[in-house]
C-alpha cells in the first residue's frame, strides 16, 4: 500500500492541483492520498471539487508539521517494509511519472528513502528566479554525485518517500526531511535519488520571503546536531562552498546573471550569519507549520 501525505496550509486551490497531479499517475499498485491541513476549509473545498475514493482529509492539530506526520505514521503505519509513505506539500505539484520512478528505486531492498528532484517554476529572467534555478541545479548535481557513490545525502522535503515498518515516529525539532534521512541511514538503509521524478516549486520572489524561508531551513538542519550526535551532513555552510561555489562561477550566461551571482554569494553569507546568530541567542528552530508566511511562494491561493 502506498500512502501519499500532502501537507498543506490553507491553500485549497494549490492543494487541489497537488492532489490531481497524483491522481493522474498510472501505476498498478494501490495508493491513497491523505491531505493534512489545520484548516477545515481545505477539506470542504476538496470535497466540492473532487470525486475520488482515493483521497482522505486529516485535520492537522496545529502543533507543527512533524507532529502531524508522526500521528499519520502511527495511524497508517505498517510492519510491511514494501509499503510506502510518500511525503510532499500542498503548494507544489509533481510530474506524471513520479510514482513510477520512485517505485523503481524501491525495488532494491537496501533503499529506505527516495527523494525526487525539485524544479523551480520561477522564471530565470528575474534575480530571485535566477537564484532558485541556480541553487536547485547545485543541489541536483550534489545529490546525483552522492547517489552514484552510495554516500549519504538528505532528501528534499518537497518530495520524498520512505519504507513503512522502519520508523513509526521521529524526534521533533528539526526539518523532517533531514532527520528522517538520518534515521534511515543509521538503521543501515541507503538513500536513492529519482531525478526523473520532478516536483515543481514556486520559490520566494522578494527579499523578506527569501530570507525567512532560508533562515528557517538552515536552523532546522543545524538543529540536527542537538538531536543526533555525529550525524553526517549535506546541507551545511561548508558543503555549500564545497559543492556549489565553483559550479556557480560557470552558471551565468550573461553579465546580468553574473552580477546576480555575486549578490547570491553575499546573500547566502548573510542568511547563514543570521541563522547562526539566532541559534546562539537561543532562538532555536521551532516546528510551527508556516510560523512566518512567505506569500510569494503561493501559486494559486
Amino acid at each position: 500500500m502506498i500512502d501519499i501525505i500532502i501537507s498543506s496550509y490553507r491553500e485549497p486551490k494549490a492543494t487541489l492541483r497537488a492532489v490531481k497531479s497524483f491522481l493522474r499517475q498510472k501505476i498498478k499498485e494501490e495508493f491513497k492520498i491523505i491531505v493534512v491541513d489545520p484548516f477545515s476549509e481545505t477539506e470542504e473545498f476538496l470535497e466540492k471539487n473532487l470525486n475520488s475514493r482515493n483521497v482522505e482529509f486529516f485535520l492537522d492539530p496545529g502543533e507543527g508539521k512533524s507532529y502531524a506526520l508522526n500521528l499519520l505514521f502511527q495511524e497508517h503505519g505498517s510492519s510491511n517494509t514494501n509499503d510506502i509513505f510518500i511525503l510532499t506539500d500542498g503548494d507544489v505539484y509533481v510530474s506524471d511519472n513520479v510514482l513510477e520512478e520512485i517505485l523503481k528505486k524501491f525495488k532494491d531492498p537496501k533503499i529506505g528513502c527516495v527523494t525526487g528532484k525539485p524544479v523551480s517554476i520561477n522564471p530565470k529572467n528575474t534575480k530571485y528566479g535566477y537564484w532558485s534555478n541556480l541553487f536547485f541545479e547545485g543541489i541536483h548535481r550534489a545529490r546525483s554525485e552522492l547517489s552514484k557513490q552510495g554516500k549519504f545525502f538528505e532528501c528534499s522535503g518537497y518530495l520524498f518517500a520512505i519504507r513503512k515498518g522502519v520508523l513509526f515516529d521521529f524526534p521533533l525539532g528539526a526539518c523532517e526531511d533531514a532527520i528522517i534521512s538520518h534515521l534511515f541511514w543509521k538503521k543501515g538503509y541507503k538513500i536513492a535519488y529519482a531525478e526523473k521524478a520532478e516536483v515543481y516549486v514556486k520559490n520566494p520572489s522578494n527579499w523578506e520571503d527569501w530570507t525567512n524561508q532560508k533562515i528557517r531551513n538552515i536552523k532546522g538542519h543545524e538543529n540536527l546536531n542537538r538531536l543526533i550526535s555525529g550525524a553526517p551532513r549535506t546541507k551545511s555552510f561548508f558543503n555549500e562552498i564545497r559543492w556549489g561555489a565553483f559550479f556557480a562561477l560557470f552558471y551565468p550566461k550573461n553579465l546580468k546573471e553574473f552580477f546576480w551571482n555575486i549578490e547570491a554569494y553575499f546573500a547566502r553569507l548573510y542568511i547563514y550569519f543570521k541563522a547562526f546568530s539566532e541559534i546562539n541567542s537561543n532562538k532555536i528552530y521551532a516546528d510551527g507549520w508556516r510560523v512566518k508566511e512567505t506569500p510569494t511562494t503561493r501559486t494559486l491561493d
